[in-house]
């Protein structure tokens, strides 16, 4: 897992206070050189050593104005918005909310415990061995992370921070109606089907998509026990014909949350889970969303 790392606290002065990302701002010339000079040791030839890495790392903060955005940070700071989300744990590109934290040398951080639906895809994607610990004591609440100098996010990781992406709701199923116009199988009319069914034994443990809001559960003619998440920017997903539920109403879940499991309630000719993703009230294709796990 590799060697217990510096313990970097606010109280103690290390966080240095960015004011503005200009170089007129003294501060902020400070840090751009000591991102130079980190990218310099992690790209040489004499840099093969964590504790030697390590040491190079230094973490200051900063408060973005309105018109910033983690893209625009990651620019004028010449690090990774890879670096900037994981060391923040900002799950998608559309949460930037307060100050963050600027470290000078690109990487990876994964938290020792993986908590925002970003955070655990990185964590079931890949190989843990060879990091650095560390601990950063951000406000008072010490948080242990997994650094990987010089790694970057990976292509699915990629897309799911940009997209704000969904993954999928069961870890394995057999799509059997897939979105979009179909036979009714109960009246044999042709109806246009919002979602995904997705076979799976009765009692299979469905999770959130993505991490949201529980807005709405209960019990409908033809979904049966059903379930309803919001999500950020005006995001909605449906679970329909459960046997059970797991989540309750309000309640905050991730993408490793289990809400319920597989059932055959309501209008259902098998155990299955009708899954939708609706934008703004509008049902879209989950198959063109969603991530695999």
């Amino acid at each position: 897992m590799g060697l217990c790392g510096n313990l970097w606290a606010e109280e103690g002065g290390v966080f240095h206070a960015i004011d503005r990302l200009d170089t007129r701002d003294s501060v902020f010339k400070q840090y751009l050189a000591d991102v130079e000079l980190a990218r310099r040791r992690l790209f040489g030839q004499n840099s093969n050593t964590k504790q030697d890495l390590r040491e190079f790392l230094q973490i200051y903060s900063y408060t973005p104005k309105k018109d910033e955005d983690i893209f625009r940070l990651s620019a004028r700071c010449n690090i990774p918005y890879a670096s900037l989300a994981t060391l923040n744990r900002i799950a998608n590109s559309g949460s930037l909310d307060g100050r963050i934290l600027l470290p000078t040398m690109p990487g990876l951080f994964i938290p020792e415990n993986p908590g925002n639906d970003l955070e655990l895809l990185i964590s079931l994607s890949r190989n843990m061995n060879g990091g650095t610990i560390i601990t950063v004591n951000n406000g008072g609440q010490p948080e242990r992370f997994l650094f990987f100098p010089g790694a970057d996010f990976m292509p699915t990781e990629r897309s799911f921070f940009l997209n704000r992406g969904f993954s999928f709701p069961l870890r394995s199923y057999r799509i059997t109606s897939p979105f979009g116009m179909r036979s009714n199988p109960f009246t044999g009319r042709p109806q246009n089907h919002n979602g995904l069914d997705l076979a799976a034994p009765t009692g299979t443990e469905v999770y959130a998509a993505r991490a949201g809001r529980v807005a709405d559960m209960g019990t409908d003619p033809v979904l049966g026990n059903y379930i309803v998440i919001a999500h950020a920017d005006n995001w909605v997903s449906i679970y329909g014909h459960l046997s059970s539920f797991s989540a309750r109403q309000d309640s905050s879940v991730t993408g490793n949350t289990v809400i319920g499991r597989v059932g055959s309630t309501g209008q259902s000719t098998g155990p299955h889970l009708h899954f939708e993703l609706r934008k703004n009230g509008t049902a879209m294709d989950p198959g063109k969303l969603l991530f695999r796990h």
